[in-house]
């Protein structure tokens, strides 16, 4: 015999409410922990949309490339010049441009990383 009251209604209303888990699998669970991401294209506010099923940010961006000019580029973890370079790209390198904030570009070399900021005049539009 089923109980009376809200708890009754609480059961009979789990056992007509949809599955749902496949909705758990984006649960605002807090903020993101960036221990082995780290080189992923993922911010706060912005990411690859290729990465839109897996993280859950405000905007998602399609990567525009660029090729690198002439004597390279660093990738910075920082829009500044003095923060630590996480990786070097050569002279005709494809770079994917997903953010662009006065002089520094931020995107990545693949969609595995490695990820950073880039001095923009670092960087020309493909023809």
């Amino acid at each position: 015999m089923r109980g009376t009251g809200k708890t009754a209604r609480k059961q009979a209303d789990r056992e007509r409410a949809p599955d749902n888990r496949a909705h758990r699998q984006f649960a605002l669970t807090g903020p993101l922990d960036r221990r082995g991401i780290e080189h992923l294209p993922v911010r706060g506010d912005l990411a690859h949309v290729a990465l839109a099923g897996r993280f859950f940010v405000p905007h998602y961006a399609v990567p525009q490339p660029r090729a690198v000019m002439p004597g390279g580029a660093a990738i910075h973890l920082a829009p500044d010049g003095r923060s630590a370079i996480v990786g070097q790209m050569r002279e005709g390198d494809s770079f994917e441009l997903l953010d662009l904030t006065g002089e520094w570009a931020w995107g990545c070399l693949s969609l595995d990383g490695p990820t950073g900021y880039v001095h923009a005049e670092r960087l020309e539009a493909l023809p």
